[in-house]
């Protein structure tokens, strides 16, 4: 996987979390994936992760992701990050900056993402 295609997938990634729409962003992990999140815990599997991105939006319906400052080294791609949203129920304001990485495998599935807020 070239830089330039890893770096696309990862911000067709974002842009997919930014409309909610599960469906779509599940088909980019791997049967095996693993989402690590300093905030929400580990998830293992599409199942899991979907199970876990549906209640999260359901929660932040409003939720979105600026990313930025993209970065590659051996098919994973690195990148800062700062999410607001707004809780469903509450309307209590939320906001995190961190660093995200996805690892993608030799089809360009994500095999590991890990979200670490700062």
């Amino acid at each position: 996987m070239t830089e330039t295609e890893a770096i696309e997938l990862s911000r067709a990634y974002v842009a997919l979390s930014n409309t909610h729409r599960v469906e779509l962003i599940l088909p980019m992990f791997s049967a095996r994936a693993v989402y690590t999140s300093s905030a929400l815990g580990e998830f293992v599997g599409p199942g899991a992760i979907g199970e876990m991105m549906q209640g999260f939006f359901s929660d932040y319906p409003n939720a979105f992701w600026l990313a930025e400052n993209f970065r590659f080294d051996s098919n994973r791609v690195t990148f800062d990050f700062s999410l607001q949203a707004s809780a469903a129920i509450s309307g209590e304001h939320l906001q995190r900056q961190g660093v995200e990485s996805i690892e993608f495998d030799d089809k360009g599935l994500i095999k590991k993402l890990e979200v670490k807020a700062t």
